[in-house]
């Protein structure tokens, strides 16, 4: 395989309001904007929220819908608008945005959402052996879980990767390494 494009998905409430998870519809307008972009795929897999899958179509690809693709498991807090949750646990929540690496209540850790990112990528490898130009459409959160897992850094780098709707990323995959690849 030689390139794989991830593409995070259309604007929806959630993220405009942020709240954790759910799976709310992307907004019409943001779904426009990804017409706009110009990708072609020998195949295209997204993650199963209804963004993701509207915007891989809005993107003209017909995507295969991957499990593992995923939003970040929030547990008991999916839903929920950060700014209530501050409010209710302000102790709790500000100690869980100081450690990614720690999950909300009966959720995921972001080192759990990078071991799922890598092993998909893993299986990805093994499905695409020959070149292929490959398009991924996923949560903001999957974008910057892949970027971690290529840099190798630890979840407490989240913070520091800032992953807005319809951003793209480039990877390349040679002798058994994912880089990233500036166009």
């Amino acid at each position: 395989m030689s390139s794989l494009t991830l593409v995070a998905h259309a604007l929806t409430p959630a993220l405009r309001g942020l709240v954790l998870g759910g799976a709310p519809a992307p907004d019409p307008a943001s779904v426009d904007a990804a017409r706009e972009l110009k990708l072609e795929a020998d195949a295209t897999y997204s993650g199963p929220e209804p963004a993701a899958v509207s915007t891989a179509e809005a993107l003209g690809l017909t995507p295969v819908v991957e499990p593992a693709l995923r939003d970040r498991d929030y547990g008991d807090w999916s839903g929920r608008d950060l700014e209530d949750l501050l409010a209710a646990d302000p102790t709790r929540v500000a100690a869980w945005l100081d450690r990614p690496h720690t999950a909300t209540p009966n959720g995921e850790t972001e080192n759990d959402v990078i071991t799922r990112v890598a092993d998909w990528l893993g299986d990805l490898v093994e499905r695409h052996e020959e070149r292929s130009t490959l398009v991924a459409v996923v949560h903001p959160a999957i974008v910057r879980a892949v970027v971690l897992y290529i840099l190798d850094a630890p979840a407490e780098s989240l913070r520091h990767v800032d992953v807005r709707p319809l951003a793209t990323v480039n990877l390349s995959h040679h002798t058994g390494n994912w880089s990233l690849a500036f166009h």
